[in-house]
């Protein structure tokens, strides 16, 4: 995955790792969740990673969440 670097208003950086190419393993929608379990990686949107978050993050070794992304303005 490509890390993408945002700059904003206040001088900081913003990075994101999830790319419009990253698809949600559910429905295919683009991905803004990525869970690591038992060392593979689950991407999901934002609705099924709300889905399955609870059942995710017991067994998750890792959780990135980028669905700030949804509600950033330009």
């Amino acid at each position: 995955m490509t890390t993408l670097s945002t700059p904003t208003e206040n001088g900081a950086v913003l990075e994101y790792r999830l790319t419009a190419m990253d698809r949600c393993d559910s429905c295919g929608a683009q991905a803004y969740i990525a869970a690591e379990v038992n060392g593979s990686e689950l991407l999901f949107c934002a609705h099924h990673g709300r889905k399955y978050e609870e059942k995710l993050r017991a067994v998750a070794t890792t959780w990135h969440d980028e669905t700030a992304r949804l509600s950033e303005t330009d």
